[in-house]
C-alpha cells in the first residue's frame, strides 16, 4: 500500500476533511467517491450504496423516533417528575443527590436511548441541583454526570444497539434484553462506588421526603415511569416490531407531555420536532457516509484480510474479545461512537463468527465499550458536553471521572468473560445462542 494506492488516499482525505471541519460523514462520502474514481469505479456507486442502505433498512427509522421521543420528554415535565421520584427514593442518604442522578439515568435509559440526550437533558438539570448551594463541586458533578449518562444507551432502548443491529444482522429484541443487566450492573456500581466517596469527602445528607409524601409522587410520576413498560412490553408482546415501538415511544411522550401533565404547548412540541430533525440529519449523514465507505472498505476486502491476519495470532474467543476491548477503547478516545459501530464493527464481525463468538453478546460488550470511550481522555465527548454544561476544567472532570471509569473497565471485563450473564435474561424469552 502506497501513497497513490486509492483507498490510502480515501483514508487520507477523510482525515484531511475531518481537520478542515469538514462532517465526518460528507467526509467519507466524499472519500469514497475519489477512490471510485481513482479506482477506475462507477462514481455512482457511492450514491447507490447510501439510497439501498437507507431504504432497505427499515429498522433505522427508530433511531430519529428515540430521538424525538427523549426531545419530548426533555421540553415537558416528564423528567422533572421522574427527578423528584428518584429524589424520594434514594436522596435521603449520604451523597443522595449524587444517587439520584446514577437512578435517574437508570430510569430515564428506557426512555432516550442516547447518552448525550441524558446529559444534556437530565443531567444539565442535575448539574444544577448537585451545585446549588455549593452542596457538591462542580467538576464532581459533572464527572459523576458524564458517567451515570453512560448507562442510558447499554439499557433498551438503545440507539447504539439499533446500529449495531443494522451492521450484524443480530435481532433487536434480543440485544435490547441482554442490555438490562450490564446496565443495571453499570448503574448499582457506581452507586456503591458513590456511597464510599461521600463518606470519605463528607457529601451532604438532602431532608428525606417525608413517607407519607411517597404514594403522590409515585402517581404524579407513573405515566412516565410507565414509558419503558409500553415500550419494552409492545416489543416483547409480538404487538410491535421494534421501530413501531420507537414510534409509540414518540407518541406516548406527546399524548402524556400535552394532555395529561399539559407542560408542552403546541408551539413547544413543534419546536422538539425541529430540533430532533436536526440531530436525525446529523445521524443520518453519518450512516450514509458509512455505507459508501463500508462498500470501499468491502471492496478492498478488508474484513478477510483482518480476519486472515487476527488468524496467524492463533487468538482463543477469549483473546479475540479482550484485543477488541482493546482496540474499541483506543478508538474510544478518539473517534465518535457512531462511526466505530458503523466503520470498525463490520470489520470485526467476519472474525467474531469464525471464532464462534455469539453476536448478542459480542454487541453488548461493543455498545459497552464504546459508551465507555464517551468519558475516557483525551477526547471522550461527554467530558467536553459536560465542561460547556457546568463551566467546569476538563482535567478537574477527568480527575473525578477516572474512579467511574477504573470501576466501569472491571466491570466491562467481568461482562466480556462471562457472556451467560449477558445471554441470561434473552434466553429465558427464547433465545437460542
Amino acid at each position: 500500500m502506497t501513497l497513490a494506492d486509492p483507498f490510502t488516499v480515501a483514508i487520507l482525505s477523510i482525515l484531511g476533511l475531518s481537520i478542515l471541519g469538514l462532517p465526518i460523514g460528507h467526509a467519507m462520502i466524499v472519500s469514497s467517491t475519489i477512490y471510485l474514481f481513482l479506482a477506475g469505479l462507477d462514481m455512482g456507486t457511492a450514491a447507490e450504496q447510501v439510497l439501498n442502505g437507507l431504504h432497505t433498512s427499515y429498522v433505522l427509522l427508530a433511531v430519529p423516533l428515540f430521538i424525538l421521543a427523549a426531545e419530548l420528554m426533555n421540553n415537558g415535565s416528564m423528567t422533572l417528575r421522574l427527578l423528584e421520584f428518584c429524589n424520594a427514593i434514594v436522596g435521603r442518604f449520604r451523597g443522595g443527590l449524587a444517587l439520584v442522578n446514577v437512578l435517574q439515568s437508570i430510569v430515564f435509559a428506557g426512555m432516550s436511548g442516547s447518552a448525550i440526550a441524558d446529559a444534556v437533558g437530565t443531567g444539565r438539570m442535575m448539574q444544577k441541583m448537585m451545585t446549588e448551594g455549593n452542596r457538591y463541586p462542580a467538576s464532581f458533578a459533572a464527572g459523576l454526570t458524564a458517567a451515570s449518562a453512560v448507562i442510558g444507551p447499554i439499557i433498551p432502548p438503545s440507539i447504539p444497539i439499533v446500529i449495531y443491529s443494522l451492521v450484524s444482522d443480530a435481532s433487536i429484541g434480543f440485544l435490547f434484553l441482554a442490555g438490562v443487566l450490564p446496565g443495571l450492573a453499570m448503574g448499582l456500581v457506581q452507586m456503591a462506588l458513590i456511597v464510599f466517596i461521600a463518606r470519605k469527602r463528607e457529601f451532604p445528607v438532602e431532608a428525606p421526603v417525608p413517607v407519607r409524601d411517597l404514594p403522590k409522587i409515585t402517581v404524579r410520576a407513573f405515566p412516565a415511569l410507565m414509558m419503558p413498560v409500553v415500550l419494552l412490553g409492545g416489543i416483547y408482546g409480538g404487538i410491535t416490531t421494534p421501530t413501531e415501538a420507537a414510534a409509540v415511544a414518540a407518541l406516548y411522550a406527546l399524548f402524556i407531555s400535552i394532555f395529561l401533565y399539559r407542560s408542552v404547548t403546541w408551539k413547544g412540541t413543534y419546536t422538539s420536532v425541529l430540533s430532533s430533525a436536526r440531530i436525525s440529519i446529523s445521524v443520518g449523514m453519518l450512516i450514509a457516509g458509512a455505507l459508501a465507505f463500508n462498500y470501499v472498505v468491502t471492496v478492498e476486502n478488508i474484513p478477510n484480510a483482518l480476519k486472515a491476519y487476527i488468524a496467524g495470532f492463533d487468538l482463543s474467543t477469549t483473546g479475540f474479545l479482550l484485543l477488541v476491548n482493546a482496540i474499541l477503547l483506543a478508538l474510544g478516545c478518539l473517534l465518535e461512537g457512531t462511526t466505530i459501530l458503523l466503520i470498525v464493527i463490520p470489520v470485526l464481525i467476519p472474525t467474531a463468527h469464525e471464532l464462534g463468538v455469539d453476536m448478542v453478546h459480542f454487541g453488548i460488550v461493543c455498545v459497552i465499550n464504546i459508551m465507555i470511550g464517551l468519558i475516557t481522555p483525551p477526547y471522550g465527548l461527554l467530558l467536553f458536553v459536560m465542561s460547556s454544561i457546568s463551566g467546569a476544567n476538563i482535567n478537574s472532570i477527568v480527575k473525578e471521572v477516572l474512579p467511574f471509569l477504573f470501576a466501569m473497565l472491571i466491570l466491562l471485563l467481568l461482562i466480556t468473560l462471562t457472556p451467560d450473564f449477558v445471554l441470561w435474561l434473552p434466553r429465558l424469552f427464547g433465545y437460542k445462542g
